[in-house]
């Protein structure tokens, strides 16, 4: 008995409330995928769902030889569903897609083609048409772009990765946005494809305003771990540094006031010395309480590194 072929590409599929759209996104992946010329599987991931999609995905896998699936409990949010996801695949190559039929099935080949081929690591979607969080997104697109140089144009939509990259990357709340970048952080090779997008068939959209100032914090947060993540007393160090300099100044400029020749005494003046001195004290501290953090974080790194490394003959 011949054993199966291995998997070469696993579909993450995070499905919140999509009991109408999975026949349709399921039917079109077998169609599309089916004559794509490689191995694939679905595994998609029930997020929480009040609907129906727990019964619709058991009747799928009855049809569907291909599918696979895996819940949660509760609502934990896309990052969760793709980490979940990933630990339940077993391709090489995985594709982040959701299920809303948004983007079609049919575009999945494209973005895997230039892993296959050895160009790329990485390869994001740039979404094609019109959508309303366009304003919101192509913000967002321009400050990656200026704050960590990654030069794709749509950081925040479908993607294909080698399934190593979810090894590296920080598989936070939320921080599947920021995937990309950490990616070319770490060293691994980007690149692009357009994607069509399509209007929603049925079911409502899961992004509200509300996510918005969410994802501005994470910004911050990733870019701040990304720059000083490893070296934290840069950040720390440099500011403490400068404002202990600022009330050194203010109190060299207090004293000359209070026992220079004119002999008075400025209490603002004052309290801004004993503001800066202590702030430039703390942080200094937090520097190193980081620095420690940081080099405890390189330790676990390296032991993860250690015990992925196959061992020597």
């Amino acid at each position: 008995m011949n054993a199966a072929p291995p998997v070469a590409v696993s579909v993450l599929v995070p499905a919140k409330d999509e009991a109408e759209n999975l026949p349709e996104f399921v039917r079109l992946c077998g169609e599309a995928l089916g004559a794509a010329g490689f191995t694939f599987e679905v595994v998609v991931v029930d997020d929480g769902s009040r609907d129906r999609t727990a019964a619709v995905l058991r009747d799928l896998q009855e049809q569907y030889p291909f599918l696979r699936t895996a819940t949660h409990r509760r609502q934990r949010g896309i990052a969760d569903a793709l980490r979940t996801g990933a630990d339940a695949a077993s391709g090489d190559i995985l594709v982040f897609y959701p299920a809303d039929l948004q983007y079609l099935p049919e575009d999945i080949p494209t973005l895997v083609a230039p892993i296959l081929a050895g160009e790329a690591d990485i390869v994001t979607g740039s979404k094609q048409g019109k959508y309303e969080k366009a304003f919101v997104s192509g913000i967002y697109n321009r400050l990656c772009r200026w704050l960590f140089g990654v030069k794709v144009e749509d950081l925040n939509s479908v993607k294909a990765y080698r399934a190593e990259i979810m090894r590296v990357v920080p598989m936070r709340p939320d921080w599947h946005r920021y995937m990309v970048v950490i990616a070319a952080v770490e060293g691994y090779r980007l690149s692009s494809r357009p994607v069509p997008l399509h209007p929603r068939r049925a079911g409502v959209s899961k992004f509200t305003w509300t996510r918005i100032p969410v994802g501005v914090l994470d910004l911050i947060s990733v870019w701040f771990q990304l720059r000083f993540g490893r070296k934290p007393m840069l950040f720390f160090g440099v500011l403490g540094a400068v404002l202990f300099l600022i009330g050194l100044l203010a109190g060299i400029v207090a004293l000359v006031l209070r026992f220079g020749p004119m002999q008075l005494g400025f209490r603002p003046l004052l309290n801004l010395v004993e503001t800066m001195v202590i702030s430039g004290i703390s942080l200094f501290g937090f520097g190193f309480v980081a620095e420690l953090v940081a080099g405890s974080r390189e330790e676990m790194r390296e032991l993860s590194r250690d015990l992925r490394r196959p061992p020597s003959a």
